[in-house]
């Protein structure tokens, strides 16, 4: 089951009965003050194009369009507490809610949650470390988001630890062979690269996050036939790795571009079923090729 729906969503979820779900993830936006935007452009074969590609090769950029939102609120915890609130209500007994949220907000946002929760319930603060794009020559560059992770029970809880995906050890030579070839499970730091602008997992949605890092959280922290919840869906990326690990969800989101990215997502899945969503129109495909500004130089 994958149903989509389209509204405010403090009001869609507060229709939703007392502990509906098994696992709640959410990423709000950051209340950065800024405009969060990404500009898709296509690159075709042009010999008078404006970029030089893989042997010499030029080519030109074809803008395809831009998506937005406004990512700025005059009080960001009076706006996100009454949802971290129904987030817990919503909560089955066993289950688990994580928050991903960035180094401006974490400190403010672990301390609401923390009275929400009880300290007792906090778990985890996750780092999902990345290396891409720009760097400040005025501090350390930024390169980080962080992901609370609270248990509504903290004796009573998810946690699969077989199903953790294992990576390469550092340094191979001081474990031994036999450890070595197994991998190591990850720790409370996890390094992935962003959703690759060239890749086929992109949809072109400004805050699209990684199906690798929500897979992780999906397969340890939920069972199969569990129900899953984002109300914060954007692209919808809780959305398909629930589905693909055989887990039900709900996503909610009031920007009609996110319901065009997801309709258009979600169009080959067939027990995806859309609230309130009629006249919002699936959105242009973006295929691998197509890069964003300041992007294409590296990607030919």
């Amino acid at each position: 089951m994958l149903e989509i729906h389209f509204g405010d969503n403090l009001e869609v979820i507060r229709a939703f009965p007392d502990g509906s779900f098994d696992l709640i993830y959410i990423d709000p936006p950051f209340n950065t003050g800024k405009v969060q935007s990404r500009t898709t452009l296509r690159t075709v074969r042009d010999s008078e194009g404006d970029r030089v590609g893989f042997q010499g090769k030029r080519y030109r950029s074809v803008r395809l369009g831009t998506q937005a939102f406004q990512d700025s609120f005059d009080d960001y915890l009076a706006f996100l507490q009454p949802r971290f609130e129904e987030a817990r209500r919503l909560l089955k007994p066993s289950g688990s809610f994580f928050l991903h949220i960035d180094y401006r907000e974490v400190h403010y946002c672990k301390v609401l949650l923390d009275l929400i929760f009880g300290r007792s319930s906090f778990f985890n603060e996750i780092i999902w470390a990345y290396d891409y794009g720009a760097r400040t020559t005025r501090r350390w560059s930024p390169k980080h988001d962080n992901i609370l992770w609270y248990a509504k029970d903290p004796d009573n809880h998810t946690f699969r630890y077989e199903d953790i995906d294992r990576i390469p050890y550092m340094a191979p030579g001081l474990v031994g062979e036999e450890k070595a070839k197994r991998g190591k499970t990850p720790t409370d730091t996890w390094w992935n690269t962003i959703v690759s602008p060239g890749g086929k997992e992109k949809t072109g949605y400004p805050t699209q996050k990684p199906m690798a890092v929500l897979g992780r959280i999906v397969r340890v922290h939920s069972n199969p036939g569990d129900v899953l919840l984002d109300f914060f869906a954007g692209s919808g990326t809780l959305g398909e790795v629930a589905v693909r690990q055989s887990r039900s969800c709900v996503l909610v989101d009031n920007n009609p571009e996110a319901i065009a990215v997801m309709k258009r997502r979600f169009a080959t899945f067939p027990d995806a079923s859309y609230v309130g969503c009629e006249g919002l129109e699936p959105a242009p495909a973006v295929r691998p090729g197509d890069v964003e500004p300041g992007q294409a130089r590296q990607l030919l």
